[in-house]
């Protein structure tokens, strides 16, 4: 089965392109099941790349997903087109009293910022509390992972002295977990951020399982099973040339920045970057849809009850 999108969405014809099957909104309606509805939650500045990439990884499944896209309501973003985000993007005020199967927010480039000084904080908490009751299953990525860890559990991020960015080696902690199912004992994920969660932080705090982790990159993928959610604090989403898309702009910018570790042949950045995380970025949000699948309840408004 395809994923839901509205033809005019940019991902609607990239995600053809790759041979992604898509349904427009009438022909979705013919098909007589109820689809699994993941709303994405985008607080990056590039909202078209991000949107192409976590459509991408849930329209590769055999389920039909409707996908929904929210925006934090007051703040504007100054990257994207307005008539984009007039047309395809729902503001959390305007669909709060709605139900989803899944709810993906994304990572933020204010690592840098104390949680409280976000200026739409209050509204992302707001966020976290209805997904407990609206909201049957919640991946938080990167700094959204950080921020929803830290309002349920305290757990705090670190900065780091220089930027972690590379394709760094993975360990598979939990390989019976449903939401590693197929995954290799370790695997490699794009990794950029200039904070950290601490694993020992994580291991005192009830009810938190830590499932992938890296020796240089900490603890990467946390189950938290009261809360419904799972948190990741790096990229499997990320296409081939996100970090030599961020390395080139900082060179260009004369931002001080490490040739990213691991990514490009022979650490060399006038060669093709080589995708090594794609087939498990791809296991893993599919297993996460499927466990969504198997335990949402087929009446919507059951959710979260």
């Amino acid at each position: 089965m395809p994923i839901k999108l509205p033809s005019a969405l940019p991902a609607y014809d990239v995600l053809s392109h790759e041979g992604v099957m898509v349904l427009d909104e009438d022909a979705a309606a013919h098909q007589d099941i109820r689809p699994l509805r993941i709303a994405l939650l985008n607080l990056m500045p590039k909202k078209i790349d991000t949107e192409n990439q976590f459509a991408r990884l849930i329209g590769a499944t055999p389920l039909q997903i409707e996908l929904t896209l929210i925006r934090m309501s007051e703040h504007q973003t100054k990257n994207t087109a307005a008539a984009h985000m007039e047309e395809f993007y729902h503001p959390f005020e305007e669909v709060k009293d709605q139900k989803f199967d899944g709810l993906i927010i994304t990572g933020a480039p204010i690592e840098h910022l104390p949680f409280a000084d976000v200026t739409y904080w209050q509204e992302l908490t707001q966020v976290f509390d209805w997904t407990q009751t609206n909201v049957h299953s919640t991946f938080g990525v990167c700094w959204g992972g950080m921020a929803m860890i830290n309002y349920f559990h305290g757990v705090e991020k670190h900065l780091l002295k220089e930027k972690l960015f590379g394709c760094l080696r993975h360990r598979n902690t939990a390989p019976n977990s449903p939401y590693l199912r197929g995954f290799s004992d370790d695997c490699v994920i794009p990794v950029s951020r200039w904070t950290e969660m601490r694993q020992d932080e994580i291991d005192a705090t009830p009810g938190l399982k830590t499932l992938i982790t890296s020796d240089e990159a900490g603890p990467a993928l946390v189950e938290d099973q009261d809360h419904r959610a799972l948190y990741i604090f790096n990229h499997f989403e990320y296409d081939s040339e996100t970090l030599k898309q961020e390395y080139d702009r900082d060179i260009a910018s004369g931002t001080p920045i490490n040739i990213p570790a691991n990514y490009y042949p022979n650490d060399d950045p006038t060669q093709t970057p080589q995708n090594r995380w794609r087939s498990h970025g791809h296991l893993l949000y599919g297993n996460w849809i499927n466990q969504i699948y198997q335990t949402t309840p087929f009446e919507l408004e059951k959710i979260g009850t």
